[in-house]
């Protein structure tokens, strides 16, 4: 008989970095997990990902053991990392803070295609490219790439933008978001 599933977490955790400390920590000791023993198990699966953000779901069974699944990093983190970016734009309408390649987008494409929910690697950049449009980022070759200028990202918060500032529905705190959902 399968173990009955009392909780489900999705945690958003830098690779080879979790730690007990929040969000993390409260996260997982409320639904009574053996939080150092999940640490162990993800830094070690994930040593090869140091820093980088990875999506983990957690299922939390009723004697209390756990199992998770790590996913592939964002789309918008791995847009930001091969473009070198610290962050998208806070207006992608009207100030674009980077171009990147259309090889580029394959790359990411094929990093994530377990992911995506695409049938080849030309639809999965597709994505891709949507992804990196809505964080102010240009497509190179595009008719948008020939008529926009850069913008340093730095410098529209400079000017008082609010650049690199996400809206999202998840709690936020030291990089780490945390989605929690109960099952009954």
């Amino acid at each position: 008989m399968a173990k009955k599933v009392i909780g489900f977490i999705k945690l958003h955790v830098p690779g080879g970095q979790a730690n007990p400390a929040p969000p993390v920590g409260p996260a997982l000791g409320q639904h009574g997990v053996n939080i150092m023993e999940f640490c162990k198990q993800f830094n070690a699966k994930t040593q090869d990902k140091q820093g980088i953000t990875i999506p983990v779901e957690i299922n939390v069974y009723a004697d209390r053991s756990f199992s998770f699944i790590t996913k592939t990093p964002p789309a918008s983190v791995l847009i930001m990392r091969e473009i070198g970016l610290s962050s998208g734009s806070g207006e992608p309408n009207r100030s674009k803070v980077g171009q990147i390649t259309r090889a580029q987008l394959e790359k990411i494409a094929e990093m994530k295609m377990e992911d995506l929910n695409a049938n080849d690697i030309d639809a999965g950049a597709q994505m891709i490219a949507g992804t990196a449009r809505s964080m102010g980022v240009v497509i190179a070759g595009s008719e948008e790439a020939r008529n926009v200028e850069i913008v340093d990202p730095s410098e529209t918060k400079a000017q008082g933008g609010d650049a690199g500032e996400v809206a999202t529905e998840t709690e936020e705190d030291d990089g780490v978001a945390v989605n929690v959902a109960e099952e009954g």
